[in-house]
């Protein structure tokens, strides 16, 4: 066999595309040394490390392609709040399986709710197992679509979206209300039955929908399409915004009455210093 330079080793692990090599294994083979390793246990210990950190890298491009907030995440997500059949759904989606069969998560409750915050969260558990998902409010899709069909490229934009396992449509309510995006809009879920999931959030329940897709047998296709097979979260809980605002008002009104009443001993003191000084 040819003798390689130890200097050239570095390079021939970059061409490779193998950083974590280029960079751990003088380390890894002072260690193996020190601890007896065999040629064979060398290799596993840098190939486990360069697979563990191959998949990591992997993780952050897909974050950052589904455009989801790391703030967003169900550990920062009061599970508690939820009731018991949620959370006991919200939790076995949370391990990914239904995105094998295509199956759609359709997120209802009133604004404040937590609906954003939720299916955030389960994007980013599914991205972390290493499954692309897609986050944006829907009017963004719909104008998406929109402009790709006017430039005659609809189909290729519809392609690029399905490499996506779960597209998350935040917020149905505010499409607009025009016949052309009803129609992308229509055409993308079409696209995507019994292949690929969405997840939807809405304040509007399926007899609103009317709303949304204006002709009844158009809102009738669309809501059969989505539900056909689809696990419904319904979010009959007080506005968490709602509640952090009374918590706020309510905490601030203590401290001001506090305040006041530190205010009302400091004068009722210096009254009385006043007054033992002035007496005879």
């Amino acid at each position: 066999m040819k003798s390689t330079s130890p200097a050239t080793l570095p390079l021939l692990l970059k061409s490779l595309c193998l950083p974590t090599f280029a960079r751990e294994y003088a380390v890894i083979a002072a260690q193996a040394a020190r601890e007896g390793l065999s040629r064979e246990a060398y290799l596993l210990a840098l190939a486990t490390q360069e697979a563990g950190e191959r998949a990591a890298r992997r993780v952050e491009r897909l974050i950052l392609d589904a455009k989801l907030s790391r703030d967003k995440s169900l550990e920062a997500f009061d599970l508690t709040r939820l009731p018991p059949k949620v959370r006991t759904t919200v939790a076995t989606l949370r391990e990914g399986t239904f995105l094998d069969q295509a199956t759609n998560v359709l997120v209802f409750g009133n604004p404040g709710t937590g609906k954003t915050h939720l299916v955030c969260g389960l994007g980013l558990d599914l991205v972390r197992k290493r499954r692309p998902v897609l986050f944006a409010p829907t009017f963004q899709i719909v104008q998406r679509l929109l402009a790709a069909k006017r430039d005659l490229r609809l189909a290729a934009e519809l392609n690029r979206l399905d490499r996506f396992e779960v597209l998350i449509l935040d917020d149905l309510r505010y499409v607009q209300q025009s016949r052309e995006e009803m129609e992308v809009l229509f055409t993308l879920l079409a696209e995507r039955y019994e292949r690929r999931s969405v997840m939807i959030t809405s304040n509007l329940v399926f007899s609103q929908w009317d709303q949304i897709f204006k002709d009844p047998m158009t809102t009738a296709a669309a809501v059969d399409r989505v539900v056909h097979h689809a696990v419904i979260l319904e979010l009959s809980i007080p506005s968490y915004r709602a509640q952090v605002a009374k918590a706020r008002s309510q905490a601030a009104s203590r401290a001001g009455t506090a305040e006041v009443k530190r205010e009302e001993d400091t004068n009722l003191t210096d009254d009385r210093t006043d007054g033992a000084r002035t007496a005879p």
